[in-house]
């Protein structure tokens, strides 16, 4: 499990730890129930590391819905990436280590 930052509106980031998923298209998850944001790393098309993401407004029961999905990138797919207005995202990381 990996921890990483999130955007915070008072001052330092928060960190969300990230569980590693099994997914062609993502890397690992996770959630900050406090804020609400899900963290998703994503992978290149090598099966690197690649960007790391944050979605607002996303709720616990949500991420259950996630985690639990059989398929992580099908239900990214078809639940979240066609949602913008609603699962507002800012990119974190380019790839690790290294800020948006």
């Amino acid at each position: 499990m990996n921890a990483v930052p999130t955007a915070s509106t008072a001052g330092a980031p928060r960190l969300i730890a990230l569980v590693d998923v099994e997914s062609s298209q993502i890397q690992a998850i996770g959630h900050d129930a406090e804020t609400n944001t899900l963290a998703v790393r994503f992978k290149t098309w090598k099966g690197d590391s690649s960007s790391l993401y944050h979605y607002a407004n996303f709720a616990a029961e949500d991420f259950a819905a996630f985690k639990a999905a059989e398929s992580i990138g099908k239900h990214f797919g078809l639940y979240i990436k066609p949602f913008p207005e609603k699962y507002p995202f800012t990119r974190i990381e380019s790839k690790p280590g290294v800020p948006a």
